[in-house]
C-alpha cells in the first residue's frame, strides 16, 4: 500500500493516541466486530483474543457496582442541590447518606458523568455611574480638613447591606469639628 493514498484499516500508529484504557479498547471493538476482524483489532491494540473474549463475559466487578450506585446518589444529590456542591461538599453529603467514599474517587464519577459544580460569583455593588455626560463635582474641601465653627463642613460615605429584602444602602454623614454624626436635619 502506497503511503497517502488509501488509508482505510491502516492503523500503524493509532493505538499509541487511542483508546488508552483497556475498557475503551473492549467497548470499541465490540461495536466495530461488524467492520473489522476481531483478530486484526486485537493485533493492532496489543491485547490478547482471550482477553477480548473473556471481557465479553465477564460480570461487573464489586467496584463497578458500587460505582453505579455511587453515580446514581451523586445525581440525585445534584438534582437536589441544584448541581451548587463541589467534591468536597458532595462527599460529605454522601458521608452523611451513609456511604464510604473518598473524594478523589467522587471527583472521578462527577468528571465521568459530566457534573461540575456551578459557582456563581458574588454580586458586587457598583454605586458609581460613570457612563454619563455630567461634568464632576468640585472638591469644594480640597484636603482642607480644618473647620472655623461647627457644621461649617460635613463629610459622607455611603455603604450597602445585603438583606432577605435585598441591598440596602447606608449613608453616614459626620459634622467635621465636633466629629458627630447627622441625621442629615
Amino acid at each position: 500500500m502506497e503511503r497517502g493514498t488509501d488509508r482505510k484499516g491502516y492503523f500503524k500508529k493509532g493505538r499509541e493516541h487511542l483508546l488508552q484504557e483497556r475498557q475503551q479498547i473492549f467497548r470499541f471493538m465490540s461495536e466495530h466486530r461488524g467492520e473489522f476482524a476481531v483478530e486484526k483489532m486485537c493485533q493492532v491494540f496489543g491485547i490478547s483474543r482471550s482477553s477480548y473474549y473473556d471481557w465479553l463475559t465477564r460480570k461487573p466487578s464489586k467496584w463497578a457496582l458500587e460505582n453505579d450506585v455511587l453515580s446514581q446518589t451523586i445525581q440525585d444529590v445534584t438534582e437536589q442541590t441544584s448541581s451548587r456542591l463541589g467534591s468536597p461538599k458532595l462527599t460529605h453529603e454522601l458521608k452523611d447518606r451513609g456511604l464510604s467514599v473518598s473524594r478523589p474517587r467522587v471527583a472521578r464519577l462527577m468528571k465521568s458523568m459530566g457534573i461540575r459544580s456551578v459557582v456563581n460569583k458574588k454580586f458586587k455593588v457598583c454605586t458609581t455611574e460613570s457612563n454619563h455626560s455630567y461634568a464632576p463635582s468640585n472638591n469644594l474641601l480640597d484636603r482642607d480638613f480644618s473647620a472655623a465653627q461647627p457644621g461649617q463642613k460635613w463629610v459622607s460615605d455611603i455603604t450597602y447591606v445585603r438583606t432577605l429584602q435585598g441591598w440596602l444602602y447606608l449613608t453616614v454623614i459626620m459634622v467635621y469639628l465636633t466629629g458627630k454624626l447627622s441625621d442629615g436635619r
